[in-house]
């Protein structure tokens, strides 16, 4: 009676990858391609929303679009990086005239590279030698951390098998374990022959494609962040256009537990990953969502900026300004102004009550120290 369950119970906790029937993945197309058809009608009218704008406001939009998808795949990682480091590097890799550029570190102009050449370069095929330049653009350092990791080269078992572990030491909770190191090599050149030559719908092979490169888990870091990139190049040869304009790493950051749930509920399936798909086609129409927002913000801010083309603002108020056009959280005060442009106190003050007297912030209701300002957008 016991062998039995315990039977049971092995081949239901099997790892997918271990199944012989690995990697012919299937899902049933009565629950997917309804969901398939609504998710393609909106990303079409997205696009053609976007081209409906100018040269410029589409080069905004993307400069948002990419800035907020270097920013979010990182932090799912754990990696929290400057967002002023980020536009500015995106703005130069697009060669934008931007006003207050920031200088970005390595770390940043790393995820940049990789995110645009992944947006930009979509007909090129997806080769071991393109994966392992994004891998090194990753890590400048060699290391995650504190700790040295390979670069630019598959993962081995020197220090024990791929494992997805949370909890503490000693209490360890093995989420998933990857196929063995000696295996890598073989499952990506089996993967990457698949993606360059398969007659999938676009927006299910970047699904099936995310799925799989984050169980073959390749590397010994950044197997996240490289999966979605191949995702993103999947969506961006099915639309045609480098011009990105949503963020499907924004929309996993707010479901991050649920991604990380459906995955190993998957990775732990059969070879039927219908809910890992329909998780992913409800995870792209919220990012569609987002970009609705974005294009009103950018649109917005084209407006104000139309309004006030005349003013001679100083760099410090450009790039306060441009911050708080961007989505900046909160409302601004005499203290957030300073730590912004970085300046002193006094003169954080001068340049607020010069914007306020030009029409472009106004002062809140409260006073004193609960004093903040705000965007004036043009009515």
């Amino acid at each position: 009676m016991w062998g039995i369950i315990t039977a049971k119970y092995a081949v239901i906790k099997m790892y997918i990858h271990r199944r012989g029937e690995w990697p012919d993945f299937w899902w049933d197309d009565a629950s997917v391609l309804p969901v398939l058809a609504a998710v393609r009608h909106r990303q079409g009218r997205l696009i053609g929303r976007l081209e409906s704008l100018g040269f410029g406001l589409q080069q905004e939009a993307t400069l948002a679009a990419v800035s907020e998808e270097v920013i979010k795949t990182s932090e799912i990682e754990g990696e929290v990086l400057d967002q002023d480091e980020v536009r500015s590097s995106v703005a130069r890799h697009m060669g934008m005239d931007v006003a207050g550029l920031v200088a970005s570190d390595r770390v940043v102009d790393g995820v940049v590279e990789m995110t645009l050449d992944a947006a930009r370069n979509f007909g090129e095929a997806l080769t071991v030698e393109r994966l392992f330049a994004w891998h090194a653009a990753l890590f400048p350092t060699a290391r995650s951390g504190m700790r040295q990791i390979s670069v630019g080269r598959w993962r081995t078992d020197e220090s024990g098998p791929m494992q997805v572990v949370s909890g503490p030491i000693g209490r360890e909770k093995i989420h998933f374990e990857a196929p063995t190191a000696a295996l890598v090599d073989y499952e990506m050149a089996r993967f990457a022959a698949w993606f360059d030559d398969n007659d999938l719908d676009s927006v299910l092979q970047a699904a099936v494609a995310h799925f799989w490169v984050v169980t073959i888990h390749p590397f010994d870091e950044g197997n996240g962040r490289i999966a979605r990139a191949i995702a993103d190049l999947a969506l961006a040869r099915g639309e045609r256009t480098s011009a990105r304009f949503y963020s499907m790493s924004a929309q996993i950051r707010a479901e991050r537990k649920g991604y990380y749930d459906i995955l190993e509920r998957t990775q732990k399936g059969d070879l039927n990953i219908t809910a890992w798909i329909l998780w992913f086609l409800e995870c792209l129409d919220g990012a569609f969502d987002r970009a609705e927002s974005t294009l009103e913000s950018v649109m917005a801010k084209a407006a104000f900026w139309n309004l006030h083309r005349d003013q001679a603002l100083n760099a410090r108020q450009l790039k306060v300004v441009n911050r708080l056009l961007d989505g900046f959280e909160g409302k601004l005060t005499t203290s957030k102004y300073k730590a912004l442009a970085k300046t002193s106190a006094d003169t954080a003050l001068r340049d607020i009550n010069d914007l306020v007297a030009r029409g472009i912030l106004v002062r809140g209701d409260a006073s004193g120290r609960s004093t903040s300002y705000s965007i004036l957008f043009p009515g």
